[in-house]
Parts: C-alpha cells; sequence; structure tokens
C-alpha cells in the first residue's frame, strides 16, 4: 500500500518515516510539510494512505482531508486530542496522539489495509430492503443479511459498512440512503459516520455507545435524537 506523510513538523516527519520503514506492505512515496503541494502530488501519483497532521499553517489537515479522492485513506497524527470527534466526521480510519507508540500505530495500519482490501474487492450492492432484512449481491448471489443480525454499519467515504454478528460486507451505499431504508424504531445514527443497531447495545452514555467490544462516538447534535429514540 502506497503511502505519503504531510506534516510541518521534521522530527515528526521522521519519527512517521520510521514507523512506515518497519512495515513490508508499506512504501512511503513522499514526505511534506505542506498540504499546498500534496494535491497536485495526488494527481499524478496512487496514493492509498495518507498520514496527516492538523494544525499546520494555510489549510488544515481537517480542511484537507475533506478535498482529498474518495479512493485515498487517512490516518490522522496530532500532538491534540480535541479534534478526535471531527477527524471522524471526514472518514477518517484512525487518530494517532503524538507521541505515537509502536503497537498503536501498527493497530491503525492493519485497520486501513483491512479497509484497503475491502475497497479493492468491494463487488457488493444492496438490492433491496424489507421489513426485517437487507438483500445484498456480492459474488454473483443474493445474501439475506436480517436486521436483527446487524450491530452497526460505518461510513467509509462512498460506501458503507455492514458489521453483523458473523462478518462484515462493504457495499456502495452512503449511510444516508442506506439509514433511510431501515426502521427508525430499531436503529439510531449516532453521528455522520455511524449508525447502530439498539438490540446491539451493550451500554452507552453521554460520548459512547459499547457495541460488542467496539466503542462508537456519539455526535453531540445527534445525542438527544438517541436517547429519545432508544428509550422509546
Amino acid at each position: 500500500m502506497n503511502c505519503i506523510v504531510i506534516d510541518d513538523e521534521p522530527f515528526a516527519r521522521l519519527g512517521m518515516e520510521d514507523l512506515i520503514t518497519s512495515i513490508k506492505d508499506l512504501k512511503l512515496l513522499g514526505s511534506f510539510k505542506s498540504t499546498s503541494a500534496v494535491s497536485d502530488y495526488l494527481k499524478l501519483n496512487k496514493v492509498d494512505l495518507i498520514f496527516l497532521d492538523i494544525e499546520m499553517p494555510g489549510m488544515s489537515g481537517i480542511e484537507f482531508a475533506q478535498s482529498i479522492p474518495a479512493h485515498t485513506l487517512v490516518i490522522f497524527t496530532t500532538a491534540y486530542s480535541q479534534y478526535a470527534f471531527e477527524s471522524y466526521e471526514v472518514d477518517a480510519i484512525d487518530y494517532l496522539l503524538k507521541p505515537i507508540l509502536e503497537d498503536r500505530f501498527h493497530k491503525a495500519v492493519t485497520k486501513a489495509f483491512n479497509y484497503h482490501h475491502m475497497l479493492l474487492n468491494n463487488k457488493a450492492s444492496v438490492e433491496k430492503t424489507e421489513e426485517n432484512y437487507i438483500m445484498v449481491r456480492a459474488d454473483r448471489k443474493n445474501y439475506k443479511i436480517l436486521h436483527e443480525n446487524i450491530l452497526y454499519i460505518e461510513a467509509l467515504k462512498d460506501y458503507v459498512i455492514i458489521y453483523t454478528k458473523t462478518n462484515r460486507c462493504i457495499t456502495w451505499m452512503n449511510l444516508k440512503t442506506i439509514y433511510s431504508k431501515l426502521p427508525q424504531n430499531v436503529f439510531s445514527r449516532i453521528s455522520k459516520s455511524y449508525v447502530v443497531n439498539h438490540l446491539a447495545i451493550d451500554s452507552y452514555d453521554n460520548t459512547t455507545v459499547y457495541i460488542a467490544g467496539e466503542e462508537i462516538n456519539i455526535g453531540s447534535r445527534y445525542l438527544d435524537d438517541f436517547i429519545d429514540n432508544y428509550n422509546s
């Protein structure tokens, strides 16, 4: 997988380069101190993943992430924790706080590899939705996904990933569209990036929903609607 680093701090770029070279299937194409020259670079080079700082002179990392091609994945690297929610609003793969630990870096890259593999091999589409199931077509077959087996649905660029009790399926459809086809008394949208199944929720608080060992952030503007919908 081809990657680049964008960070205005020289030592941070060197640290990222060392981490990247420790993973054999990750190829570093370039390292940049700002976003200004990268837009043209992306038009001429196949970049699968960007390690992107947030606070930089000129265009911020959050703003830049909104402008990149849909097939390019982003992992934010920053010293500031307050941008975590904004990073997921632009469909970032992960959010790494500096100083970045090697184990945490490897976990984020593994997640990026998994998503990249799904995007390359995606051949699925939602054929129809019924009262209690979604029909997905993949590999010339139709697969019935019962609503009760869905844990949550995640937005990824122009796709959604449907997580079930046994596997996951990526399909071409935006989150708003698939949510509109689901029963609103069973599913809630809790952020720009996630829809959750009430029946799968283990617990929740004012910031997080916990499902099958996963912690999913709740967007502040979705919180009241989620609580009302879940409790009703």
